[in-house]
């Protein structure tokens, strides 16, 4: 390191001080000394009367610096950097070492030659006189930083498509809401437009893939994402959010019809078929979109459009996300999680609605119906939770717990009348037990722990869960019947009624929906669908039963039909397990 007795000479700054020349002598031999053997660029600086002063650096700062260690040329940097933040920041440190910051990130430069630096400071005795110093030390992390943003940058790339993948759209999301665009009117104002999250879901792509191979599938995903490409305006972006899930921001200048018009350029773009290995694919897609609002968490967004292509998908049209579709949606997945604690902890009951014989009006049996009063929410509908659990698979457990106790209950109003009651106890089955449930094994089960036979209880199923898998449903019945159980089709007419299943199956009991009794003393067609039902009954040698009985007109009418028995609040509401016991003793005096 070359020394002078003199300073350089000094130049004025942009604050009208003075910035101090720079000494290349240490004041102290053994700074230097330190300073030479540091493995990175290093120096001590002073502050004197406000001014910043170099005392000592190393050749590992000069080249840094670039200078070739020339001082005059190093002066010329220093001015320059001693003006800027570098300089705050020495400066800062060395009046309130204690209080201040010992690191700076420094950007130097613009471009493909933007360095980046560290700079780090540290306290050092002072010099005679009490003028404060400190070391300053610099590392180029340049290097380091272009390969983090590499790294960052692939992190944020789809590879098969080259477009951002799903943590670089939720950026995108997060950079739009923060620099929202504006465009300028005719009388030169800057009108602020918005944005919407797109969801597009390409249908049956997993069927595509597995039949062609995964190569076909990623060629059509590169195709696809073409044609997305196409349909977008300037300033839209697009990137691969999922296998076959793509995601799309959309500039809005008129709000909602922006993005639903969005929605359907890109149908319209996709309608064509892709051609691909000769072979000609249509492909369909569901859309889902939401609005961005001021302060929008892009994570939220996202699942919202989510959420709106999972209804797209159910309507077969793009769709917009409502907010109080997707609360229904909360509402069901916390129902879902308190229903099972309530299995565990045995919180649901079941009450038992009457079916009275309509020629003697004696009991001739209940349907057990599970109900759950919530201990905050309050009676929460059979309507409500019982969907949650079919979805969740709950319903196994909830099944299962209901033979039990149904079976159990009728054995309880056995042994309290001194001998079995002349009833049978309605349990229903879901296609969900019917499809993953040992049925049979369910029943018998029961059976064997309350002590009853088979021909105390009904079954009963639905239309839709014959339908699903008939040869299932048929082996589910055989079964049920070798047990002497009787089986019943209920919501009758509303499902996917079939003559054949009828003939087919061992079903001894048809029950009519309500929506065919209620509807009898104002719809002719009504009353002809149900006489037809019960002569189809008649015919087939199965009893009858009418749901939804809510006058004496309708039993009476009913009863004048042919039809076995009701089933309704005219007779009776679902009740306890004592007060249906007390109900059928009232009734089996003579009406």
């Amino acid at each position: 390191m070359t020394s002078a007795s003199t300073p350089l000479r000094g130049r004025d700054d942009a604050r009208g001080g003075s910035i101090a020349p720079i000494l290349v002598a240490a004041s102290n031999p053994g700074d230097q000394e330190l300073l030479d053997a540091m493995p990175i660029a290093a120096g001590i600086f002073t502050l004197n009367a406000g001014k910043l002063w170099v005392q000592a650096l190393n050749r590992r700062f000069f080249a840094l610096a670039g200078c070739d260690g020339s001082a005059e040329t190093f002066q010329e940097l220093f001015h320059r950097y001693g003006a800027g933040p570098g300089g705050d920041f020495l400066r800062a440190f060395l009046k309130r070492p204690a209080e201040a910051r010992d690191e700076l990130d420094l950007v130097e430069g613009e471009g493909l030659g933007r360095r980046f630096l560290k700079l780090k400071a540290a306290p050092l005795p002072p010099a005679p006189g009490g003028v404060a110093r400190c070391m300053l030390s610099v590392v180029d992390r340049t290097i380091e930083v272009q390969a983090e943003n590499n790294l960052r940058a692939e992190m944020l790339r789809d590879s098969l498509t080259g477009l951002p993948n799903r943590l670089g759209f939720t950026e995108m999301i997060g950079e739009a809401g923060e620099r929202p665009v504006g465009a300028i009117g005719a009388d030169g104002t800057v009108r602020p437009v918005g944005h919407a999250v797109l969801v597009v879901d390409m249908l049956r792509f997993s069927r595509i893939n597995e039949s062609m191979g995964s190569l076909f599938g990623d060629e059509l995903l590169i195709t696809f994402a073409r044609r997305l490409v196409s349909a977008l305006r300037a300033g839209d972006r697009l990137a691969r959010t999922g296998g076959n899930e793509f995601g799309v921001i959309v500039t809005l200048r008129r709000g909602i019809d922006d993005a639903l018009k969005a929605a359907e350029r890109i149908q319209d773009v996709l309608a064509a078929p892709f051609t691909l290995a000769d072979l000609e694919i249509k492909v369909e897609c569901a859309i889902g979109a939401a609005m961005m609002s001021e302060g929008a968490d892009p994570e939220e967004l996202f699942r919202s459009a989510q959420f709106a292509v999972k209804q797209a998908k159910a309507l077969g049209a793009p769709q917009l996300y409502k907010p109080e579709e997707a609360s229904l949606a909360r509402r069901r997945f916390s129902i879902e999680t308190e229903l099972r604690r309530a299995l565990d902890k045995d919180e649901l009951t079941l009450s038992y609605q009457p079916l009275v014989d309509l020629q003697s009006g004696r009991v001739s049996g209940f349907e057990a119906l599970a109900r759950w009063n919530h201990a905050d929410r309050g009676e929460i509908s059979p309507t409500e939770f019982i969907p949650v659990a079919e979805e969740s698979g709950l319903i196994l457990h909830l099944g299962r717990w209901a033979m039990d106790r149904a079976a159990r209950t009728l054995a309880d109003w056995d042994l309290a009348e001194g001998s079995p009651l002349p009833v049978r106890l309605g349990v229903n089955l879901s296609a969900i037990q019917i499809a993953r449930d040992d049925i049979a094994e369910v029943v018998g089960s029961a059976l064997r722990s309350s002590g009853l036979s088979g021909d105390r209880l009904t079954l009963e199923l639905t239309e839709s869960s014959i339908v699903q898998d008939p040869q299932r449903a048929q082996r589910v019945f055989e079964a049920l019947k070798a047990l002497d159980a009787m089986v019943a089709m209920d919501d009758f007419g509303t499902g996917y009624s079939s003559l054949a299943y009828l003939q087919r199956l061992p079903i001894d009991v048809l029950k009519i929906d309500r929506s065919f009794v209620t509807g009898m003393m104002g719809d002719a067609d009504s009353v002809a669908i149900v006489r037809a039902v019960l002569s189809l009954a008649d015919a087939l040698g199965m009893s009858t039963t009418a749901e939804g009985v809510e006058s004496i007109e309708l039993a009476t009418t009913l009863a004048a039909l042919g039809c076995v028995s009701g089933q309704g609040y005219y007779f009776a509401r679902p009740l306890e397990a004592d007060a249906a016991l007390d109900f059928f003793r009232s009734r089996q005096r003579p009406a």
